[in-house]
């Protein structure tokens, strides 16, 4: 018997989720899917490391992985316990608000009191200590070395009620055409598409007929490297993380050292506008010199490098619109990077891929309240619901990304308006209140790390103070200082 009979088998009785792909996204809406299902499968073509170790289907593993302060809160919600596990495991506690230097052409971000904590730890360790919890559960399976081909659907096409899915170890990459017994098929009540960047959904939609998703790419081709050191023994400082960060559009280099687990660093470098380091050891060190503060430099020049430099390069946001499809089968969704995939630059992809579990868990629930059907629409339910939840950064990156020069998009934005101006002069009015403000850079911490929604940079204790700072500057913001001088008067 098959390992695919076997599973069938097993699934024959009760309801059944399957997950294509054990990336993060992957790992989190198959947690919540445990919730609701009597079986879930997780199908991912790699054979998967009993360590925490590289796995060629992450490649961009190697790579700085930071998870924000939201989503590490629900890492610790879906798993509880599971942050004690990574700092057994030699992940570092980072306090945003007093363990990073902040370096800007603006100065030097001042420290603040903060319970902003994240665990700062290599990709790798992270997404096996979730895989770890997972594999402890009995109603949850892994089928390993596992790709699906194609969905199943029933006669009038209007249901996926399966996959088909074929053994990767058991053929030979050399043939044409493939054996029968490599091949198999696995029913389900839902199927979860976390199958990443490369997601085939599009492509398995047109061949059953349905419309496939418009795109929208933004792309301010950063590329970055990344390489890891020892910490050199007995540095004393006090930081924890050095961010040396960009000054859009004119300084393009910035860079990110951050401690991970073993005693090592993680420094990347990062170039928008193709401006990319170098992948050679000379090279990249002599980028990291030519960031506006040469301190990252100065810190890693003599550590002992202990990896190559990695370079990765496909980084532009891309959103598909499946919450805009007319037609949609039942039976499948999709989330994390198949639908939204932002600029890793940013930081939010797997607090975006946990942001997702939870919808996924929402809006479950809620179908499962209103009726006994609770499956039939759910596909585009949950893709208008995972649309809304994500669209705030959404904005947030691609409207960062649109400053930069040679920022492209497959959708023609025209010349910005002048709300838009005044708004992104607003923020950089902002970001220079912060270097005299702690409250201003909590808060400035906080909307990055999806604690608070970006309507925070406009509260009043903030606002008054930013429109007073324009008007002394005299900027084009004055304009409406000039107009709120009364109420910023009152309230001073």
């Amino acid at each position: 018997m098959s390992k695919f009979q076997q599973r069938q088998q097993e699934i024959s009785n009760g309801s059944h989720a399957l997950v294509i792909g054990s990336g993060i996204a992957g790992l989190l809406a198959a947690r919540i899917l445990l919730n609701h299902f009597q079986h879930v499968t997780i199908v991912e073509r790699d054979s998967l490391p009993e360590q925490p170790q590289l796995r060629p289907g992450v490649p961009q593993a190697v790579q700085s992985h930071g998870i924000l302060v939201q989503g590490q809160r629900i890492l610790e919600q879906l798993f509880p316990g599971l942050d004690d596990e990574l700092i057994a495991a030699g992940a570092i506690s980072v306090n945003w608000g007093a363990d990073v230097l902040y370096l800007s052409s603006l100065g030097i971000a001042p420290s603040c009191p903060s319970d902003l904590i994240t665990l700062e730890c290599s990709r790798n360790l992270l997404e096996w200590a979730i895989r770890c919890r997972l594999k402890t559960a009995i109603r949850l399976q892994f089928l390993e070395a596992t790709q699906v081909k194609k969905l199943l659907t029933d006669e009038s096409q209007s249901r996926v009620i399966g996959v088909q899915v074929r053994d990767v170890l058991a053929g030979s990459h050399l043939k044409d055409e493939w054996d029968n017994s490599q091949f198999g098929e696995l029913t389900a009540d839902l199927i979860v598409d976390a199958s990443g960047r490369n997601s085939s959904l599009p492509k398995w939609l047109e061949e059953l007929g349905y419309p496939t998703p418009r795109e929208t790419v933004i792309d301010a081709f950063l590329g970055y490297t990344t390489r890891w050191y020892n910490c050199p023994a007995h540095l004393q400082t006090d930081w924890k993380i050095l961010c040396v960060l960009p000054n859009p559009p004119h300084q393009s280099r910035c860079g990110v050292l951050e401690p991970i687990e073993g005693n090592r660093w993680s420094l990347s470098l990062y170039g928008f506008g193709r401006d990319y380091p170098p992948n050679d050891e000379v090279g990249f060190l002599e980028f990291a010199r030519t960031l506006h503060s040469p301190i990252i430099y100065e810190v890693v020049k003599d550590a002992k490098p202990i990896s190559p430099v990695y370079s990765y390069r496909r980084t532009e946001n891309r959103l598909r619109h499946y919450e805009q499809l007319s037609k949609f089968p039942e039976g499948i969704v999709a989330l994390g990077d198949a639908v939204f995939a932002f600029n890793p630059y940013y930081g939010q992809g797997m607090t975006a891929a946990a942001l997702s579990a939870l919808v996924l868990d929402r809006c479950l629930n809620q179908r499962c309240r209103q009726s006994q059907n609770a499956l039939i629409g759910f596909g585009q339910h949950f893709q208008h619901q995972l649309a809304r939840s994500l669209k705030t950064p959404w904005l947030s990156a691609t409207r960062s990304d649109r400053v930069w020069l040679t920022s492209e998009d497959t959708m023609t934005m025209g010349k910005p308006n002048k709300i838009n101006q005044l708004l992104q002069q607003y923020v950089e009015e902002v970001m220079l209140l912060s270097m005299d403000s702690p409250e201003v850079h909590r808060t400035m911490i906080e909307i990055c790390h999806m604690v608070k929604p970006p309507i925070a940079f406009f509260q009043p204790n903030i606002a008054v103070k930013v429109l007073r700072q324009a008007w002394k500057r005299k900027t084009k913001l004055s304009l409406f200082a000039q107009y709120y001088e009364p109420s910023i008067t009152k309230h001073e």
